[in-house]
């Protein structure tokens, strides 16, 4: 596997892989990798001839700057675990490398990006929209690869890719979760072990909506949420939403929707977790 740091390293061997006619396949990540992640480069080494891993904490997508001063940074470990998974190319560049000029650029998918993550984190998908689209210039992919359990950007970028045309197909891949439910995340290595266990509440309370849903509504399973999380010892609620999964506008009745999505952010002591589940 080569790891480079420059655009024009990662264009150079670019260049060398499609003079060979291959398919490349784009993995976005802000590092801190684990088995989620490996999950979406082993289905992009399966699916493409190459396969290019950005590792890269995106400034422009944190509003709260002490979420991005305390996000972990473990490249050395990101390209063993990359290596191997297969991947061809780890691109690891700098702030200044992606960002060169301060990138002015505002994108708005109203409906998609007002609403919960957009509501609660203003600006947040402007900055992934900025990166993503800048990544998706300088890799030129045939496909890239994002994971569902950030469900309302895998919405966006693809509401973005439809709007811009960019001429690559978005892959989205299942939540991978620990064997005991959690969710995996990069934050979850911030959690201490009392909160790791506390944290299990969120994954348990969704599997356990879905059952409690079929014989109940919208209101009523929403509720059934709020008040299991509001139990439950060093947690606190940010939201809970049933959306469908396409418009991911609220919804009220199960009729609404064929494709019923809950969504929820929970705060375990000062670590943001997100999850989601279908219905």
């Amino acid at each position: 596997m080569e790891i480079v740091h420059t655009v024009r390293e990662l264009q150079a061997s670019l260049a060398a892989l499609r003079a060979q006619g291959k398919a490349v396949g784009l993995v976005p990540t802000m590092g801190a990798l684990h088995e989620g992640h490996a999950s979406l480069v082993k289905r992009s080494v399966a699916e493409n001839d190459a396969t290019v891993v950005s590792v890269f904490v995106n400034p422009t997508q944190f509003n709260d700057k002490n979420d991005l001063e305390k996000y972990p940074r473990t490249l050395d470990a990101d390209c063993v675990l990359l290596e191997q998974c297969g991947a061809t190319i780890a691109f690891a560049p700098s702030v200044e490398e992606v960002y060169p000029e301060p990138d002015m650029r505002q994108f708005s998918y109203a409906p998609l990006d007002t609403v919960m993550e957009g509501k609660y984190r203003p600006g947040h998908f402007n900055g992934v929209c900025q990166v993503v689209s800048k990544l998706f210039d300088m890799v030129k992919p045939d496909r890239a690869y994002f994971g569902e359990k950030d469900f309302q950007q895998l919405a966006i970028i693809r509401e973005m890719v439809r709007q811009m045309r960019f001429p690559l197909q978005i892959v989205g891949c299942p939540i991978v979760r620990e064997a005991d439910g959690l969710a995996l995340s990069s934050r979850n290595k911030r959690l201490s072990p009392e909160q790791r266990t506390q944290a299990l509440e969120i994954s348990r309370t969704l599997f356990a909506s879905v059952d409690y849903a079929k014989g109940h509504t919208v209101a009523e399973t929403c509720k059934f949420v709020e008040e299991a999380i509001a139990a439950a010892p060093g947690l606190r609620l940010e939201y809970f939403e049933l959306v469908d999964g396409n418009t991911l506008q609220s919804i009220a009745r199960w009729e609404d929707t064929a494709y019923p999505v809950g969504c929820i952010t929970v705060f375990c002591g000062e670590v943001r977790l997100i999850d989601n589940i279908k219905y």
